[in-house]
């Protein structure tokens, strides 16, 4: 159905959610103002300013190109010529203390080889079988999960009705990642080195359910580079959204959502204007709602988080500097040498782990080659931490011993950074609460730990009528792909609604 041009959509959040949201809602006619508090959109994909110059400081590549190109074609763009992808052939190189270094290939014969080489032959079989695992799981949570607005384990329980619990139990959600990978590797360093991808929803692979192995899966289908860096990607959807005739307004804070008679009537800024609204899609983290940032009306809209729920923060470094020693390509991973004690720091005890896995961005290496760099380039260097950044900011020297740590391991893999004063911002929890309210630094919204987290994050739907979310603190979840999903779903939850 096409929407009617009085009515009025505000969306609150210019991250990748909200400019998915507002895109599809204007080209369906609607009157669509986007208000984000901060200087640009974008959210957590964000540039960070280094010594003249610009660091993608938060995701740097696409998956699930597909999902990219059905939202621009469903508002009569083709994605190709709107932003400039490049197909990655090294998906990461890893490396550890003792010197090993493997790579993972876009082409999957080549990591059976490398794993081979690397691990043996039984390693190298059992990842042809963890990849077609990792796959049955994605496609079994597709369109049951996915694509859904709010699923439930009796939902895709339907889904699978006349299959039988054998396609259920596809999804493996009732060990953790962990274990399941435990029967398809015997080298640790592979346990380890799959179990990474339970960070990309905050989580730890001790913990998160083996569901999380389609990440694995995911990845393995295709990973590309955005020419000029991902943050283009956002440009390129806010002037999509634009051309629709959403009016993007930026340096516009949302003090409350105000709401009569249990439903949005409209917001109000932090300068004191007011302005109407039928439908509110806030792209916030939900825990913002619950704490009365957007007023009173709106606390009990959706559940929240607790502090104990929050998933993973990081302290992070963006840097010019020269290199030397590793060979670094794209995107590289360096690992710690006790995987479950780094997790226990962080989850348990709530401090920066004493020997953390260190992962960096080298973002002038898009060429995936063992070219040696000439002069500086910009890095991003990251490790995980605790989600403490609003109640337990982390002290100056815990941050000092992290960041003298962070580049020991990687000198103790071979690489050395040159770094120069001047030349390096770094963001800690503390930063993230900040930038994101509400979260206490946390990245991924609530932690996907037990088979029942996925179905607790909240649906795009609220409590108060008109009022929707988007994000990745809600459904389907973190990560670039899931948040634009979510508001795809949102803006299909509100021209249903209105259409009532």
């Amino acid at each position: 159905m096409s929407g009617e041009t009085n009515k009025q959509i505000i969306i609150i959040g210019g991250g990748m959610g909200g400019l998915s949201a507002a895109a599809l809602l204007a080209r369906e006619g609607f009157e669509v103002t986007l208000l984000e508090r901060a200087a640009a959109v974008g959210g957590k994909m964000r540039r960070v300013e280094v010594d003249g110059g610009f660091v993608d400081g938060g995701p740097t590549v696409v998956t699930m190109r597909w999902l990219f190109e059905g939202l621009f074609a469903a508002l009569g763009a083709r994605l190709e010529q709107e932003v400039q992808l490049r197909s990655a052939e090294i998906l990461h190189r890893h490396a550890w203390t003792d010197g090993a270094v493997l790579d993972l290939y876009s082409d999957l014969d080549r990591s059976v080889e490398a794993i081979r080489a690397f691990a043996g032959e039984q390693d190298a079989e059992g990842y042809r079988r963890f990849v077609s695992y990792a796959e049955e799981i994605f496609k079994a949570v597709e369109t049951p999960f996915i694509e859904s607005p709010k699923p439930s384990l009796l939902d895709m329980t339907k889904h699978f009705r006349g299959q039988g619990l054998k396609s259920v139990g596809k999804i493996d959600f009732s060990r953790t990642m962990w274990k399941a990978l435990e029967t398809f590797f015997r080298d640790p360093r592979l346990r380890q080195l799959f179990g990474r991808y339970a960070t990309y929803y905050g989580s730890s692979p001790f913990q998160a359910p083996g569901t999380l192995n389609l990440i694995a899966h995911v990845e393995r289908k295709g990973v590309w580079l955005v020419e000029g860096g991902i943050y283009n990607l956002a440009r390129a959807l806010e002037k999509l959204a634009i051309r629709q005739g959403v009016t993007v307004r930026c340096d516009a804070e949302v003090a409350r959502i105000r709401v009569h008679k249990k439903r949005v009537v409209g917001v109000t800024l932090a300068s004191g204007e007011a302005l109407p609204a039928d439908a509110v899609v806030c792209n916030a983290d939900v825990a913002a709602l619950a704490e009365g940032l957007f007023g009173e009306e709106p606390r009990k809209a959706s559940g929240a988080p607790s502090r104990q729920d929050r998933s993973l923060s990081a302290v992070t470094w963006c840097l010019k500097a020269r290199t030397s020693g590793f060979p670094l390509v794209f995107h590289n991973v360096f690992f710690s040498e006790d995987y479950p004690a780094e997790f226990d720091n962080i989850l348990k005890n709530g401090r920066l782990p004493d020997a953390p896995t260190v992962y960096i961005c080298a973002q002038d290496r898009d060429r995936f080659d063992d070219a040696p760099m000439e002069g500086e380039e910009r890095l991003l260097v990251l490790v995980n931490a605790p989600p403490r950044g609003d109640y337990q900011p982390l002290s100056e020297d815990a941050l000092q011993t992290c960041e003298r740590q962070t580049f020991d391991l990687l000198r103790r893999c071979g690489l050395e950074v040159h770094r120069r004063p001047g030349a390096s911002v770094r963001t800690t929890p503390t930063d993230f609460a900040a930038l994101f309210p509400a979260t206490g630094g946390a990245l991924y919204g609530p932690i996907t730990h037990g088979w029942r987290a996925s179905f607790k994050r909240p649906g795009t739907r609220t409590r108060v009528g008109g009022l929707y979310l988007a994000g990745g603190s809600v459904h389907p979840g973190a990560g670039v792909p899931m948040v634009t999903q979510s508001g795809v779903i949102a803006a299909e939850a509100v021209v249903a609604d209105l259409a009532r």
